[in-house]
């Protein structure tokens, strides 16, 4: 509960770089980013539902590790299996957040995540009051809802990297992420979220996914220490 900053980057990937996409991910550039001071940990979803083939998040202890020296250099220095990863992204969206509230929690890693992002002229205190309704007496382990609010500054900034895929964050300021162990659980949470918007919010759109591979961390630095201690 102490992960208050998340980036969400949402894209479509060239259907033949796809293999050698998931290699790069996978193999170079999580473990590169979690170990950024403050990084928590990084994830690849596939879409399950309409919206961009992959969507890939880093959370991070607060929002302010996203602008952050560390951060910003290795953005600013990708490798060269970066710079040719980046060049197959088709249609991306990078957006920085701020977490504002969970409600409910799941007692293992979800494999399931309903993404809601929108515009609202109501204010944040009766988007969190309408959640807690809903799932504020979510059972322990059922699923976890959490409500973000974007830095569009953060998000603007210029860096070689964005520099690469041309394209910068998206038009919806909040983003509702709705977790679940089962996928019409989080089907059904996402839906209900759409519902509970749906008198005063704009440009909703809602995608299902599901989870590809999490690396953490704790993690990595385990692994370095080992190789470490091994040499």
């Amino acid at each position: 509960m102490d992960a208050n900053g998340f980036m969400g980057f949402w894209s479509d990937i060239d259907a033949d770089y796809r293999p050698r996409y998931r290699e790069w991910h996978n193999c170079e550039h999580m473990p590169e980013r979690v170990s950024i001071p403050g990084f928590i940990e990084g994830r690849r979803y596939r879409a399950a539902s309409d919206g961009p083939t992959f969507f890939m998040c880093y959370v991070t202890q607060e929002p302010d590790v996203l602008s952050s020296a560390p951060y910003l250099a290795a953005l600013n220095r990708p490798t060269p299996w970066t710079q040719e990863a980046l060049t197959h992204f088709r249609s991306p969206e990078r957006s920085l957040y701020r977490r504002l509230e969970t409600f409910g929690s799941i007692t293992a890693h979800a494999p399931y995540i309903t993404l809601v992002r929108f515009n609202t002229p109501q204010p944040q205190e009766e988007i969190v009051c309408l959640l807690e309704g809903e799932f504020g007496t979510t059972p322990p382990g059922a699923g976890k809802v959490s409500l973000f609010d974007m830095n569009i500054h953060a998000s603007r900034i210029m860096t070689a990297e964005r520099a690469i895929y041309s394209a910068g964050p998206g038009e919806r300021q909040y983003l509702i992420s709705a977790e679940a162990l089962l996928r019409d659980d989080a089907k059904a949470m996402g839906a209900r979220i759409v519902e509970m918007l749906a008198p005063q919010a704009t440009d909703v759109h809602a995608g299902l996914y599901w989870l590809e591979i999490r690396i953490r961390a704790a993690d990595v630095r385990s692994a370095d220490t080992h190789r470490g201690n091994a040499t």
